[in-house]
């Protein structure tokens, strides 16, 4: 029988050092993505893929993206609604700011088509 290697992380609380399996968790949906999907007409899912956050949709149930990255650990990367929750709305729009600059020469269609960058400009930021 093959033994399982488990990734093992540690941790301080309380005082004292502790070590947990790491788990991946499931990004949860924020209702404001949930509002910028609606204006756009999509519909969207936590991803069925280990290193992305959302899943879009069309109307018709057609997987058009997925969008928002996850770390090796599982830990996804913060998106807007997220800086909302835990800085504040003053720092997220710094950090909204600075994301939309950086990513502003990606295309946002191709072939005629909205492309990943495109969803994830418009419902994550």
């Amino acid at each position: 029988m093959r033994r399982r290697k488990v990734k093992m992380q540690n941790h301080f609380f309380g005082g004292r050092l502790k070590k947990y399996e790491s788990k991946k968790i499931q990004y949860k949906v924020k209702p404001l993505q949930e509002k910028k999907a609606k204006t756009l007409g999509v519909i969207i899912k936590p991803s069925t893929r280990k290193n992305k956050k959302i899943d879009v949709y069309n109307k018709q149930g057609d997987k058009l993206a997925s969008i928002g990255g996850v770390r090796d650990n599982g830990i996804p990367y913060m998106d807007y609604a997220s800086y909302i929750i835990r800085d504040g709305k003053k720092e997220a729009d710094k950090k909204r700011k600075n994301y939309l600059a950086r990513h502003s020469k990606e295309p946002k269609t191709k072939n005629g088509k909205k492309t990943n960058s495109y969803y994830a400009d418009k419902i994550l930021w």
